[in-house]
């Protein structure tokens, strides 16, 4: 099995004068609950190379088993630093798609051209799409073969408006996921902030949090059997 891992470029947060980027549980607890499975996994940015990681997913209280696997694995921080263009890859040579989220979605993925039609590709091919917590900012502007918003009429969830306003960037983000979601068509749903919650409805996965990522995963790999 193949799948492919888009994380963000992007590591400014908004006009804070701080960095953001991917949340590491939210790569880590996904991708070695699938490599431990035999799965191959590609890591892909829009703008290849080093994928920006989000300082405060490295603070001590955000630490997991995983993460601290990441920390000690060579290897794969070595695929973080070298991921590939986006722009090389093809939906055809992968079995499934999954986003790890963090707030740099908000700004490039959401946008990004390419991620678009990728994603789009995927769906055509009727190919698992699994995306979490900030990442389902990715479907912003992905549309259905019926050139509807492909999240229309479909059971979604994605960080909540709540979780957002605990973490204080309500006013510093884009837009919030929640509402693109419901804005977009989504039959959106969550749980209590920070609960694991996990939706799928036909071949998309989504997650609410970090704490939903290894799940995520887990049903993305179910679908994958």
């Amino acid at each position: 099995m193949k799948v492919l891992f888009v994380l963000t470029s992007h590591d400014k947060l908004g006009d804070t004068g701080e960095k953001t980027g991917f949340w590491i549980e939210e790569f880590a607890a996904p991708y070695y609950n699938l490599v431990d499975k035999g799965v191959d996994i590609t890591v892909a940015t829009p703008k290849g190379g080093k994928a920006p990681i989000d300082p405060n997913s490295e603070s001590e209280d955000a630490q997991t088993e995983d993460t601290k696997r990441y920390y000690k694995d060579a290897e794969t921080q070595k695929v973080i630093e070298n991921t590939l263009k986006l722009d090389t890859i093809k939906a055809e040579e992968f079995d499934a798609v999954f986003y790890p989220g963090g707030h740099g979605p908000l700004w490039d993925l959401a946008e990004d051209k390419t991620s678009i039609a990728l994603i789009e590709s995927f769906n055509r091919q009727k190919k698992p799409i699994g995306l979490v917590c900030h990442a389902p900012a990715a479907l912003k502007n992905v549309k259905n073969e019926n050139g509807e918003p492909l999240v229309k009429g479909k059971k979604v969830t994605g960080f909540t408006n709540t979780e957002e306003e605990a973490v204080q960037l309500t006013d510093v983000v884009p837009f919030l996921v929640e509402d693109m979601l419901k804005e977009n068509g989504g039959i959106y749903s969550k749980s209590g902030d920070w609960e694991v919650y996990v939706l799928e409805d036909g071949n998309l996965i989504t997650g609410q949090n970090p704490a939903s990522s290894e799940k995520a995963s887990e049903k993305l790999y179910e679908m994958l059997k």
